[in-house]
């Protein structure tokens, strides 16, 4: 194997308590505090949910995902639908305005998250080809009027400031230049730790070139890289921020409107182009859907295995079935399995780890890497 490449959050960092909780408190301050439904002791959302939610597919982006729960929480609240949102200029402002709409409506009933119309609903969502598009198709009735999750965090964008005022606490100011308004304490990102020890990582990279392709935004990815010194294992890391970079591009250049997220390739083969390796034989460590997918997208280009992680999941037989269903080659539950299995491999016999998968061999070039995107 030529080169090795990672998702960073549920592979090499451990998420469960920072960006899984950050999605429940901000759901949690979204509904409480800015449409004031009456407060929620058990929480409105439960890890296994966010999990099955994100098993449909399109939810690299945690700020999506949590839109889309909030969309999917209002369309069982008996609340009425409001399908326009208003232009704001503050975010102080967009929760006035939602305040005073959600008052027309009485809440004595709580929202209740009822689980075979939940399990019924991500099938409509998965049919819709997920995300948070799926999930729009899937309700019919619009509630986006209600859910203010576009924009910058300064002014409309109610749903991700939360978020990430929850997520980076003392360091939200340093990042955005902004005062926090829902939340002041320490930063979720804290409680973040690492899956795969640096012993084994050293080992890797003796044996291979390695890489990061990751949904993270570059600092927060940085803050992950620093606090764990990983920065010395990875010759390539590719984040949000150079997908979003590639997008402008290519929306300047051609005047069309494309999403290079995972699961598309272009995270993928960034790095490998990055890393410079031609012809290379590869594989990429991922944790969910969208990872088995953008891999196997990048067949087109090269050779490329898709390896599951279930290192940091807590069903592992349900996570096990998703990840083999969105094309997984093979599925590890440890990073020295991982480390056996790389060990195991030569460029003469990879051909052969997963007997016939293999498309005819690409070649890596920057054309080859930019083929459907430009070669940012």
């Amino acid at each position: 194997m030529d080169i090795l490449i990672f998702d960073m959050d549920g592979v090499l960092i451990d998420v469960s308590k920072s960006y899984r909780k950050t999605i429940q408190q901000t759901i949690q301050i979204y509904l409480e505090s800015c449409l004031e439904f009456e407060r929620r002791r058990r929480g409105w959302i439960t890890d296994e949910e966010i999990s099955l939610f994100k098993s449909v597919g399109g939810f690299n982006n945690d700020w999506d995902l949590t839109s889309g729960l909030l969309l999917y929480l209002l369309s069982t609240s008996g609340i009425s639908p409001l399908p326009k949102r208003k232009k704001f200029s503050s975010i102080p402002e967009v929760v006035s305005y939602l305040k005073t709409k959600s008052s027309m409506f009485h809440r004595k009933t709580p929202i209740r998250l009822k689980r075979k119309q939940f399990l019924s609903f991500l099938e409509k969502v998965k049919s819709k080809r997920g995300g948070l598009r799926g999930v729009r198709r899937a309700l019919g009735t619009s509630w986006e009027g209600w859910i203010y999750g576009v924009g910058d965090p300064d002014r409309g964008n109610l749903a991700k400031r939360i978020f990430q005022e929850i997520y980076l606490g003392r360091m939200f100011a340093r990042r955005y230049h902004l005062r926090p308004i829902f939340y002041k304490g320490e930063g979720l990102y804290l409680q973040e730790r690492a899956l795969i020890p640096r012993k084994i990582l050293s080992t890797l990279r003796k044996k291979v070139r390695m890489g990061i392709a990751s949904g993270r935004p570059r600092f927060e990815a940085e803050l992950a890289l620093r606090r764990f010194r990983l920065h010395p294992y990875f010759d390539s890391v590719v984040t949000l921020n150079e997908c979003e970079a590639e997008e402008k591009h290519v929306f300047l250049s051609t005047g069309k409107k494309i999403a290079v997220s995972k699961p598309h390739p272009y995270s993928i083969m960034r790095v490998v182009r990055e890393i410079g390796i031609p012809n290379p034989y590869c594989a990429y460590v991922g944790d969910v859907v969208d990872d088995m997918l953008a891999a196997r997208a990048a067949r087109k280009y090269l050779q490329i295995l898709a390896i599951g992680f279930l290192s940091g999941h807590r069903n592992k037989k349900i996570d096990r079935e998703s990840l083999i269903k969105a094309g997984a080659d093979l599925v590890i539950e440890n990073p020295e399995q991982l480390l056996r299995f790389v060990s195991s491999l030569r460029p003469a016999n990879l051909r052969n780890a997963q007997a016939g998968f293999f498309p005819p061999r690409a070649i890596v070039s920057k054309r080859k890497v930019g083929a459907g995107v430009s070669g940012g």
